[in-house]
């Protein structure tokens, strides 16, 4: 890889966390119209045509076209992809149970969890610090977790009792989960790829895996939910807005990516909880109580230290 500025993606990643703090607002508002599971495919459906022309354009201003596909790298988008539909609807699904930036602090683990999978998947071993930062977000997401709150009523079985698979904790936290398999996928299928530079790589890589998302939406909902497809497809206005933040936020993750490690570029994502708290205020008239703050800066500052690490 040719010389690259120490601070690129630093702006990469700032510039995705962003974009992806608006496209998470943007799904919320079609929970409503298509639920939890259609707000989740429409940043896929409606993001490949922009993903395609963001490659586009890349491949113009670099005169330089994307690499075949191995079966190695093409393994990892598939992990990847996978694991990022499946992330996407339990962080909505947690949107239903409690506020925006608490749902998005506990998908902010994800940093933490990359680490993890880090250690068990590729043995990278884990440093004093590292180990301190997971467990002072461990208490962070204890501190958020913990009855009394300020929760949102939820909604209850017939029993009257709220399911513990439907928790917002449970749920946040498996959306982090897949969301740090996801980008170590990403990140994996990237390197894989070996790419004329680390533009088309990254670009090449976000197509694919969004093709692979498509397809696999498509095939699922045309067997098992034709109206929810149908729904989708009525919504194609405010659809279009997910599909394009998605997208571009999903370009400039994967260019991080491609310059530094998934653990480096989640961490410093964490700026995701400042910029949701702005839209919670401002958008959804929603605030976090005393208690939700501490935790979300006890998470903060877990995933700073590891960034130092």
């Amino acid at each position: 890889m040719p010389f690259l500025p120490p601070w690129l993606w630093i702006v990469f990643t700032i510039t995705a966390a962003a974009a992806q703090t608006l496209r998470n607002a943007a799904q919320r508002d079609l929970l409503d119209g298509v639920g939890a599971a259609g707000a989740a495919y429409v940043r896929f459906l409606y993001g490949l045509p922009f993903a395609l022309l963001f490659l586009g354009v890349v491949v113009g201003l670099t005169g330089r076209h994307p690499t075949p596909i191995g079966s190695h790298a093409l393994g990892w988008i598939f992990v990847g992809a996978l694991a990022q539909v499946l992330a996407t609807g339990l962080m909505l699904a947690a949107m239903r149970e409690r506020s925006f930036v608490v749902t998005i602090a506990y998908t902010k683990t994800e940093p933490l969890q990359v680490a993890l999978f880090g250690l068990v998947f590729l043995g990278d071993r884990l440093t004093g610090p590292t180990a301190l930062s997971i467990f002072v977000a461990t208490i962070g997401v204890l501190v958020l977790s913990w009855p009394g709150s300020g929760r949102i009523p939820s909604p209850k079985t017939s029993a009257g009792a709220v399911p513990a698979y439907r928790s917002p904790a449970i749920l946040g936290l498996c959306a982090g989960a897949c969301f740090a398999i996801s980008a170590v996928g990403f990140r994996g299928a990237i390197l894989a790829l070996d790419g004329p530079t680390f533009l088309v790589a990254a670009s090449t890589a976000l197509v694919t895996g969004l093709l692979v998302q498509t397809l696999a939406i498509l095939l699922h909902l045309g067997l098992t939910n034709r109206p929810l497809l149908r729904a989708i497809a009525a919504e194609w206005r405010p659809s279009l807005l997910a599909g394009f933040l998605g997208a571009f936020a999903s370009q400039f993750w994967f260019l991080a990516f491609a310059v530094d490690s998934a653990a480096r570029v989640r961490t410093l994502g964490l700026v995701e909880v400042i910029f949701a708290q702005m839209v919670s205020r401002r958008l959804f008239k929603q605030g976090a109580s005393p208690r939700d703050a501490v935790g979300i800066a006890m998470i903060v500052t877990g995933a700073v230290i590891l960034f130092r690490a």
